[in-house]
């Protein structure tokens, strides 16, 4: 039962953290971000069992890097589809909308750069290294899912449909990576290394 409730609280203060993240000015989206994912880490911290979840080598960091690559294909394929059905009425200009977050005028991309690792190490240490750990062995394979569907369901506060979307599809790929490797030094590696690509280095759309 305590610990029932230890998570209960846990996930609660992780939906707070995130209300900035959707009740920020987008020229605040950055100092968002750092407080939302402040909040994961430490939520993440405070349920124990974090030093366990890092095992890095060779093959997890090399895995993440592929599971980078394979989620940034998706979203370009992804793309080209909304530019040319606009499916319910969606156009390039949500996915514009979303990309211009990180690239605002007044973040350096050292700033950037700060805020996508704040956002790699918070999503991935609560979502996958606590959310999707506890949920592994009663659901197994679906835990990935059922976590990407979690966070997609807070995302709905954003009232953009294509966040909800692209947060499910994201956190599923990291959360199937987390699941094979076992190692959350793979799916921190394929967050980073993605939302450096899509937000920085090569945005689509």
């Amino acid at each position: 039962m305590k610990e029932a409730i230890r998570n209960v609280v846990g996930l609660a203060i992780v939906i707070l953290g995130m209300a900035p993240l959707f009740a920020f000015p987008k020229d605040d989206f950055a100092l968002a971000t750092i407080i939302a994912t402040s909040c994961m880490t430490s939520v993440a911290v405070a349920l124990g069992g974090y030093r366990r979840l890092f095992a890095p080598s060779v093959k997890t960091v090399a895995v993440g890097l592929v599971s980078a690559a394979g989620l940034y294909l998706i979203f370009f394929l992804g793309n080209g589809f909304i530019a040319l059905a606009h499916p319910f009425g969606i156009g390039p200009q949500s996915e514009t909308s979303i990309y211009g977050l990180i690239a605002s005028p007044g973040n350096s991309v050292p700033i950037q750069f700060l805020v996508l690792a704040f956002d790699s190490l918070g999503f991935e240490s609560y979502f996958r290294g606590t959310l999707q750990k506890r949920l592994s062995p009663r659901i197994g394979v679906a835990s990935p899912f059922a976590t990407a569907l979690l966070d997609a369901s807070i995302h709905v506060a954003s009232l953009n449909p294509l966040w909800v979307v692209a947060t499910f599809i994201a956190d599923s790929v990291w959360g199937m990576t987390y699941y094979r490797t076992g190692d959350l030094s793979s799916s921190m590696t394929s967050h980073f290394v993605w939302d450096v690509a899509i937000f920085i280095i090569r945005p689509i759309g």
